[in-house]
């Protein structure tokens, strides 16, 4: 019998749920297997019948104890998986962890300091309602408190008082992400046609935009670095056990890092050592990119960046707080170009502010600096974010909430959403289909719609660059007597006896 079954729930909102792997959760794992405890690995993304899957395993398990990890767009889900294992299992414990229930928790504390409105209080209460124990913060040493049989409703690791919460040093004692507890071969990610898997070099970005989730919680707030050999043996771990040659570093920022450019040059030495090429793939903060940064990454073997430029408007880019202004964003493009770097540019409208002519400032810096690809979403405003933990209800209309910049007075009005019921304002379909929950003074949440639809049409037919294809949800099928799943849907440590 297992000591713990973790879940990873559909991504339902995304075009292609099997593309990085769920690297939080791994890490838990992989700190329960040196600890001797068994692991039950459910991985129910990219299954169309997950709720079914769920409950039938439930069933059949001996495992008494399933934990979630959950961000807010997949919290939909997540309810449904925890609601069909306790119809299977009455007595199971269910634990939650990851980045929504941290949010929600960040959000809830802020709320009590300011003594705000509960509305976070609220949010967490449905939470507690469904779950036995939740998980806020650093999840590699909470779990062993939220698996005490007198394990406590909140295990609170969101906390740098806290013993439970990573420093540089135990974040640098971990072992790598439990990746073999995966069906590696079911995730298809590729960099320049090379087979790609991700890794976290580093935690946390310390950076205030108002949008970005996290901004009060110290476990995404605070950064937490590795050491540079640390990170270099996990991508050839990751060469050496799986074959790939293909690399997306995951960090909020690369370049906040200080040792950024130490790091690509260990990166390009360990190449040379293995006699491989590799490929990778990366974030970086635009304002401070620079050439050594750029020659820095073409020689460790990136070809592509991505960069959060938002938007293409000055008045939306200091409304956000984002710290770089539009001549900062495309001196960014044009040093990526120099070295041979291609960018994606990640762009967002529904800000404060946000009118006709600040998107149509988005559209024209898009056509002036020509990334090599972009993303446009429109914003949600989730919590552990500025935009909602900051927002007051609005006096003349029910269930709408108002966040205003203070340094010029934009307001943005957002609708009260139920994160465990709907996931419909996150990313969508490129041909349509995308939510908003949020509105400006400006702009009704159907003209939002509109206007990014016609956007991302406009600007990839100009620019040439195709829509990014998705891959549908896979069934999962069974008959009656027979037992145990697909090792895509769920892999396990062999039972060993915890030491005492």
């Amino acid at each position: 019998m297992a000591d713990i079954c973790l879940i990873i729930p559909p991504s339902l909102f995304l075009l292609d749920e099997r593309v990085f792997m769920t690297l939080g959760v791994l890490r838990v794992a992989a700190v329960l297997e040196r600890d001797g405890r068994s692991v039950e690995m459910l991985d129910l993304s990219g299954i169309e019948n997950f709720e079914e899957v769920a409950r039938l395993h439930a069933k059949s398990s001996a495992t008494k104890v399933f934990g979630l990890t959950a961000t807010t767009p997949q919290m939909p889900a997540a309810l449904k998986i925890a609601r069909a294992i306790r119809s299977a299992r009455p007595q199971a414990r269910l634990i939650l962890g990851g980045p929504h229930v941290t949010l929600v928790n960040a959000a809830r504390k802020g709320e009590r300091r300011r003594g705000a409105p509960a509305r976070a209080e609220s949010a967490f209460k449905v939470l507690a309602e469904n779950f036995d124990v939740l998980v806020a913060g650093d999840g590699e040493e909470a779990v062993f408190e939220a698996l005490k049989p007198a394990a406590p409703g909140l295990v609170d690791a969101d906390d740098p008082a806290s013993p439970l919460f990573l420093t540089n040093q135990r974040l640098n004692e971990l072992p790598f992400p439990a990746r073999h507890l995966l069906d590696s071969s079911s995730y298809r990610y590729a960099i320049e046609g090379e087979p790609a898997m991700s890794l976290i070099a580093q935690l946390g970005c310390p950076f205030a935009c108002g949008f970005c989730g996290g901004r009060e919680s110290p476990m995404l707030r605070r950064i937490r670095t590795r050491s540079t050999r640390n990170v270099v043996d996990e991508i050839l771990q990751m060469h050496r056990c799986y074959g790939v040659k293909g690399f997306m570093l995951y960090d909020d920022e690369l370049n906040v890092n200080t040792k950024m450019v130490e790091l690509m040059d260990e990166i390009a030495a360990a190449q040379k050592a293995v006699g491989a090429q590799f490929r990778l793939r990366g974030f970086v903060k635009s304002q401070l990119f620079n050439d050594q940064q750029a020659a820095a990454m073409r020689r460790a073997g990136f070809r592509w960046i991505l960069t959060g430029f938002e938007s293409g408007s000055p008045r939306i880019l200091q409304n956000i707080n984002k710290k770089a202004t539009r001549e900062e964003n495309t001196r960014c493009v044009e040093i990526a170009r120099r070295h041979g770097l291609k960018v994606k540019a990640l762009m967002s409208i529904g800000h404060p502010g946000e009118s006709e002519q600040s998107v149509l400032e988005t559209r024209q810096w898009l056509l002036e600096a020509k990334p090599d690809d972009f993303d446009v979403t429109i914003i949600t405003t989730y919590p552990g974010t500025p935009y909602y933990d900051r927002a007051v209800a609005d006096p003349t209309r029910e269930g709408v909430w108002v966040y205003t910049f203070e340094g010029t007075g934009d307001k943005l009005y957002s609708r009260e959403v139920d994160y465990t019921q709907v996931a419909d304002y996150y990313k969508g379909d490129p041909d349509g289909g995308y939510t908003s929950y949020v509105f400006t003074d400006a702009l009704t949440a159907e003209r939002l719609v509109e206007l990014r639809d016609t956007l991302e049409r406009d600007v990839r037919r100009i620019l040439n660059i195709p829509f990014n294809p998705g891959r549908p949800a896979e069934r999962f099928e069974h008959s009656m007597g027979q037992h145990g799943l697909p090792p895509s849907i769920l892999r396990a440590t062999p039972a060993r006896k915890v030491p005492v």
